[in-house]
C-alpha cells in the first residue's frame, strides 16, 4: 500500500468554500466505517429513556450522530455500517431520511446493523468488539483493506483520511486516535503512553491512577474509540476474543491490551486530523454524554465565535432536511416584544411578543407571549405558553409547557417535578408533564 500515499497526499477543491486538504484516495474509498450505536447513555437520565444517545437532537437541527456520519462522508467513505441496539426506532428512521443520499449504483451505502443475534440466540451484542465480531459476515462480504471503528455518540469534525495515511506510512496492525485530557479526566479514558515514533507501549483502560504524558505534567493522552484495523488482522483477532470465556468482548478492556505488547499498535493525535480546530487551535472534541455536559456544548453554539464552526462549508455536517418555513418573530411592543438575542433559532420557530436569550431553539419550536427563555435548549415541536419563565432548562420533544410555569428560578421547586442536574441544569420531559406524546423520538 506505500504506493498509495503519494496518491492520498493529493488535494483537490471541494464544490463550495474553496481548496481544502482532503485525504481521499483508493484506501478512503477501500474503508469499511463500522459506527458503533447502540449505546443508551444513561447519564444523560430521562433524555435517553425513549432514544439511544446517538439519536438525541444536537445544536438545533442535528442529531449526535451525524457528526460521525459526516465525518465519513466529507474524508470520502463511503462504506458505513451503523450498528444499533437500544431503542433505536428514532435512530434508524433518521438514518434512513436524511442518509438516503448515497447512491447504492456507485457502491457507496449506510448499511443499518441492529442488534439480531446473528452468532447465538442466547444474546445481543455484549461488548463493542462482539458488536463487531457478530457482523463480520457483513464485513467479509464487503471486502475493505480497512475497517475504521468509530463511536457514535461523540460531536467532533475529522479528516478519517489522514488517520488512515498514518496507519499505513507507519504499517501499522491498528491504529487508535487520542487526545490529550485532564489528568483528573483520564479515568473516564483508555490510557496510553507512546514512544518517540508514536507507537503504543502501555494501554490501560480507564485506571485509577492515569499516566501522564511526559513533556506535559498534569496531561495524559486519551483513547477516543476510534480505531482503524487492517481487515485480515482485525478479523483474527475478533474470532480469537469470541473464543476467550474470559473476556469482556470490549476494544478497550481486552483487544488492545492483548494487542499492544505483540502487534504494530500506533496512535494518531487528534490534533493531526482535526478538521476544524477549536478557539485558540484546540481540536474541538465533546462526549456530550450527561445533563451538563450536554446542555453546555449546546450554549457554547451561541457565542459570537463558538468553538464548533457549523457554518464551515468546507467541512459540512449533513443531516436530514425538513421542508419548514423560516423562523418568525413577531409584535414590537415594549411589553410584548418578539426577539432573540444571542441564540440560535430553527426554521418553523415562532417567538410571538417573548424574549429568547442565550438560547437555542430547534425546529418548530412555538413560544407565545410574555414568555422569558434565558440559556435553555428547546428540542423539536416544543409548544411554550404565556406568561412562561425557562432559565437554565432543557426541554425535550414535543413537550407543552402550561400557562404560567416558572423553572430554573427556585431548584428545591423543580427538583420535585423534574430532573436538576449537579449543575443546576433542569430536564423537562413529557412524562414529568405528565403528557402522553408520541414515544418513539
Amino acid at each position: 500500500m506505500d504506493a498509495e500515499l503519494g496518491y492520498l497526499q493529493k488535494k483537490y477543491h471541494v464544490a463550495v468554500g474553496g481548496p481544502a486538504p482532503r485525504f481521499v484516495s483508493r484506501i478512503t474509498k477501500n474503508t469499511y466505517a463500522m459506527i458503533l450505536a447502540g449505546g443508551r447513555g444513561s447519564r444523560l437520565h430521562q433524555l435517553t429513556d425513549w432514544r439511544a444517545k446517538p439519536a438525541v437532537p444536537f445544536g438545533g437541527k442535528f442529531r449526535i450522530i451525524d457528526f460521525v456520519l459526516s465525518n465519513c462522508v466529507n474524508s470520502g467513505i463511503r462504506h458505513i455500517g451503523v450498528a444499533t441496539q437500544y431503542k433505536s426506532h428514532s435512530l434508524i428512521q433518521h438514518i434512513q431520511r436524511g442518509w438516503s443520499f448515497l447512491n447504492g449504483q456507485f457502491g457507496e451505502f449506510v448499511d443499518l446493523l441492529p442488534a439480531q443475534q446473528r452468532v447465538s440466540e442466547d444474546h445481543w451484542y455484549k461488548g463493542t468488539a462482539d458488536a463487531v465480531f457478530q457482523n463480520l459476515d457483513i464485513l467479509r462480504e464487503s471486502n475493505p483493506d480497512f475497517v475504521l471503528i468509530l463511536a457514535g455518540d461523540h460531536v467532533y469534525k475529522m479528516d478519517y483520511g489522514k488517520l488512515l495515511a498514518f496507519h499505513v506510512e507507519n504499517k501499522a496492525d491498528m491504529t487508535v486516535a487520542c487526545l490529550e485530557v485532564p489528568i483528573a479526566e483520564a479515568t473516564a479514558f483508555g490510557v496510553m503512553s507512546v514512544d518517540d515514533h508514536s507507537r503504543v507501549v502501555e494501554f490501560a483502560e480507564k485506571p485509577t491512577n492515569p499516566a501522564s504524558i511526559p513533556d506535559k505534567p498534569g496531561k495524559s493522552l486519551a483513547s477516543m474509540g476510534i480505531y482503524v484495523f487492517n481487515k485480515d488482522f482485525l478479523f483474527e483477532q475478533l474470532v480469537r476474543d469470541a473464543d476467550d470465556p474470559h473476556s469482556s468482548h470490549d476494544f478497550g478492556k481486552d483487544l488492545i491490551p492483548h494487542m499492544v505488547d505483540k502487534y504494530r499498535v500506533f496512535a494518531q493525535n487528534f490534533e493531526h486530523s482535526c478538521a476544524g480546530m477549536g478557539e485558540g487551535n484546540v481540536p474541538y472534541w465533546r462526549d456530550v454524554g450527561t445533563i451538563d455536559s450536554y446542555w453546555e456544548a449546546n450554549m457554547e453554539l451561541t457565542k459570537v465565535i463558538p468553538d464548533l464552526n457549523m457554518y464551515d462549508q468546507e467541512w459540512p455536517i449533513w443531516t436530514h432536511q425538513e421542508q419548514l418555513p423560516p423562523a418568525k418573530f413577531v409584535f414590537d411592543e415594549d411589553s410584548r416584544r418578539g426577539m432573540a438575542i444571542d441564540s440560535l433559532v430553527s426554521g418553523g420557530c415562532i417567538v410571538s411578543g417573548s424574549t429568547v436569550r442565550r438560547s437555542l431553539l430547534f425546529s418548530d419550536v412555538r413560544i407565545n407571549g410574555y414568555c422569558t427563555i434565558e440559556d435553555s435548549v428547546l428540542l423539536p415541536n416544543v409548544d411554550v405558553c404565556r406568561d412562561v419563565t425557562l432559565k437554565r432548562v432543557i426541554v425535550d420533544k414535543n413537550c407543552k409547557i402550561p400557562d404560567g410555569l416558572v423553572v430554573g428560578v427556585n431548584p428545591e421547586a423543580d427538583r420535585k417535578r423534574f430532573h436538576v442536574s449537579p449543575n443546576g441544569v433542569t430536564l423537562i420531559t413529557p412524562d414529568m408533564l405528565g403528557q402522553n406524546v408520541h414515544r418513539s423520538r
